[in-house]
């Protein structure tokens, strides 16, 4: 295979057409491009210039090696710059986050890429054990979790808070634990946790959600408030959960004596660079939550 720095070396001296610019342009000696253009005659077994004193003409595979070989130069030159090209908004990024945060978020990523048509998000929706690996594995750039990450390889950074809320249907006025225990709960992949932090917090009697009659499920976080909605139970969801339902005069929020938080956490793999792409989303992303 022929060496592309000799062949750079050949190319330039032909376009230049002196080899004393030529070392000058490639910051060589002359002797150094001279010994180029040997090795390549060397291994091609061919001459490649006639010299004649200074000066110097192209054998025909000399013409036919610069013919060929300046199309090979410029595409390594353009494989180089594509290859270190790194946009603020041009490129793919994979973000992952639990359902709550995305459905905040998601929209006012679509505006971003609207804004810059060369992005292209890919977002989805999981569990922090889900965001917390698939950081890990490579699979996104970025993630959002409501825990620090138990991975060492995944870097965690608190970059907002987001509220805990009881949510009843609308006729419900006063949320007593009486009233709770009636209603039933309406439990989703992170019922348990969230009812454990803000229950436990304002209701001396609770202990676990097993307390409760489960009167639904539901693992889609667009659908969790839909039986609460229809008098079917009550739940505990992050605020932006709630803010997103569609029939917000259909259910109660019911503020608590002691407010509960959670922080959220920007995620990414600690081994791997944050590309200029996913730092445009991430600054987006923080304006909103």
């Amino acid at each position: 295979m022929i060496n592309p720095v000799w062949l750079n070396s050949f190319c330039r001296l032909v376009e230049v057409g002196h080899f004393t610019r030529t070392a000058d342009q490639l910051h060589m000696t002359q002797s150094g491009v001279s010994q180029h253009v040997r090795k390549l005659e060397e291994q091609l077994g061919r001459p490649l210039l006639l010299r004649q004193g200074k000066q110097f003409t192209l054998t025909d595979e000399g013409a036919r090696l610069y013919h060929e070989g300046r199309s090979i130069i410029r595409s390594l030159s353009d494989l180089e710059e594509l290859v270190c090209a790194d946009s603020a908004h041009e490129g793919l990024v994979k973000l992952i986050s639990p359902g709550s945060v995305g459905l905040k978020l998601y929209p006012h990523l679509l505006e971003l890429q609207r804004r810059h048509p060369g992005l292209s998000i890919d977002y989805r929706f999981g569990p922090n054990s889900g965001v917390e690996t698939a950081i890990a594995g490579f699979e996104v750039h970025i993630g959002f979790m409501t825990r620090p990450s138990s991975l060492g390889e995944v870097s965690s950074t608190a970059v907002g808070r987001e509220a805990l809320l009881l949510v009843t249907p609308a006729e419900v006025e006063v949320p007593s634990w009486d009233a709770l225990l009636a209603l039933g709960f309406i439990d989703h992949p992170d019922g348990a946790h969230h009812a454990a932090l803000l229950l436990g917090a304002n209701y001396p009697e609770f202990q676990h959600t097993e307390q409760f009659r489960q009167s639904g499920f539901s693992n889609q976080i667009n659908l969790i408030l839909e039986p609460v909605c229809l008098g079917l139970g009550f739940t505990v969801l992050p605020a932006h959960a709630v803010d997103a339902f569609q029939k917000p005069e259909q259910i109660r929020v019911h503020p608590l004596v002691n407010p509960v938080n959670e922080t959220l956490y920007l995620c990414y793999h600690r081994k791997k660079p944050i590309p200029n792409r996913a730092k445009t989303v991430i600054a987006e992303a923080e304006k909103w939550i």
